[in-house]
């Protein structure tokens, strides 16, 4: 029964976060090239590089987040309300002073950004758009984010993942409305931060009906354990996240920031939708580290190693070879940037894609909680991205902030694999290597054999059936060389698939 349980709820998370990827990644197709369109390169690029300093704040979560659901595993597990209540209460006093220090730091944007970013708008106009866009992250710190821990700890993600589902078509329709009537940018994004308000009451009022929370708890003992030792975790990964738009507003121009951000923008979206149908996997993982149930975990993880590998190469082999002919589509008839760049957009690919090859060795390392044990770790390739990205911008460019990333991506990869294989699941790391020589030799073949396939039309319907062909061809690729090394795990899925369609 608790293993039904615990697939069902798999299940609904998978199914509820792929839905709500899915919804974002069209939503958020539509919204820009709108912005392109009605506002031009330089805006849109304004809009992401206010987005990105305001996402900076998220450096002084300094990792609790992560730490507060690792804490509430094992309480929820054993029903443990009290102790539940505890965290949640600590976790709360946190996350609202950060909300405090977000309006500091807001007033100081609102000041300085105008001086030191490369832009040519007035004072008061991106003022203004700074403080409108802030609306909705001021809330998710001090109402939301603590209820959203929770949910995902308990398995229960699909709640706020069919929350935010909504608010992003009500928003889509809500600007695509408001833009058409020749609105300012400011109150597009205005209406996006407050439609985005809603969010976090809702799952408050969720929370406060499901769950047997004590407000008024009292606690001698900090509930929260290794409290700051997610502080480099979390630090590396909002510099991994966020370092590419800032060097380029301080060092390039918002042309080069909206470049960016159209190719980011595929991406994310791929990046996202694939992240999506891991979710669940590391609270699972948790309850089972938790039990000790340690064969169980093993056999998860072995699975999870395998199906992450096999579909990054899959999904981000495809991104790479049809990511340029898609952004000549989506930017076709925006003249005031040059948005046709190959080699940076195949090292952005492969950067992001190195970001999902790591999951299965942080998804193990953030389940059982090691976060004192692998800081240097996050704090080596933080250091590598900030300091090449850098150097780099200077004289590469687009091409240069993407350099960085990726060694950093690559450094962690292989840091985490060996980790993981010495000190939790005795995972060999021989396993870790013939996968990546699997993963390296199914991208070359998809990247070879793909490469006399053409675009017909600069057209969604030309990009359409060149991306399925393109699609096609690599799914049999990365069938027949899994096939030849993981025949076991590849027969499993093809049977699965079978019996899916022979319903």
């Amino acid at each position: 029964m608790q293993i039904d349980g615990r697939k069902r709820r798999l299940a609904y998370n998978t199914f509820s976060s792929l839905l709500f990827q899915v919804t974002t990644i069209i939503c958020g197709f539509i919204l820009p090239r709108l912005i392109l369109t009605a506002f031009g390169s330089d805006v849109n690029g304004l809009v992401n590089s206010i987005t990105q300093f305001l996402g900076i704040i998220s450096f002084l979560e300094l990792g609790v987040g992560a730490v507060v659901q690792s804490s509430l595993y094992k309480p929820l597990a054993e029903h443990d309300e009290d102790q539940v209540s505890r965290v949640i209460k600590s976790a709360n006093r946190f996350f609202r002073t950060i909300a405090r220090i977000l309006l500091v730091y807001v007033v100081f944007l609102v000041i300085f950004y105008p001086m030191f970013a490369k832009q040519q708008y007035g004072h008061v106009y991106t003022a203004t758009l700074i403080i409108v866009i802030s609306i909705s992250s001021f809330a998710q710190y001090y109402f939301g984010i603590v209820n959203r821990l929770l949910l995902t700890a308990d398995q229960h993600g699909y709640v706020q993942y069919n929350a935010q589902t909504v608010a992003i078509i009500l928003n889509t329709v809500a600007c695509f409305i408001l833009i058409k009537l020749d609105c300012g940018i400011q109150m597009v994004k205005l209406t996006t931060s407050l439609i985005y308000l809603l969010q976090p009451f809702v799952i408050y009022l969720y929370v406060r009906r499901h769950y047997h929370i004590n407000r008024k708890i009292t606690y001698t003992e900090e509930p929260i354990k290794q409290k700051w030792n997610g502080i480099a975790q979390h630090v590396a990964a909002v510099i991994l996240d966020g370092t590419d738009i800032v060097v380029l507003t301080m060092f390039a121009s918002l042309s080069a920031v909206s470049i960016y951000s159209v190719y980011f923008l595929v991406v994310k979206g791929v990046k996202q939708l694939f992240l999506s149908m891991t979710n669940g996997i590391q609270s699972l993982m948790g309850e089972l580290w938790a039990n000790g149930e340690e064969k169980e975990l093993k056999d998860l993880f072995g699975w999870t190693e395998w199906m992450i590998h096999t579909g990054t190469i899959f999904v981000f082999g495809v991104a790479a070879i049809t990511i340029v002919p898609f952004v000549q589509v989506y930017t076709k008839g925006v003249l005031d940037a040059d948005y046709v760049q190959p080699l940076f957009a195949f090292l952005l690919v492969m950067a992001n894609a190195g970001h999902c090859l790591r999951l299965p060795y942080n998804l193990m390392i953030l389940a059982a909680g090691h976060y004192k044990q692998t800081q240097s770790n996050y704090i080596v390739a933080a250091a590598l991205n900030i300091i090449i990205s850098i150097l780099a911008v200077k004289h590469y460019g687009l091409i240069g902030v993407t350099i960085g990333t990726l060694i950093a991506m690559g450094y962690q990869t292989v840091w985490m694999a060996l980790y993981d294989s010495k000190n939790l699941i005795k995972w060999p790391f021989k396993n870790f290597i013939k996968q990546v020589a699997v993963d390296v030799l199914t991208l070359l073949f998809m990247i070879v054999i793909t490469e006399n396939i053409q675009l017909s039309a600069i057209n969604y319907a030309a990009w359409v059936l060149y991306a399925a062909i393109v699609a096609a061809v690599s799914i049999a690729i990365v069938s027949a060389i899994n096939l030849t090394f993981y025949r076991t795990n590849t027969m499993k899925i093809l049977k699965k698939v079978t019996t899916i369609f022979t319903r």
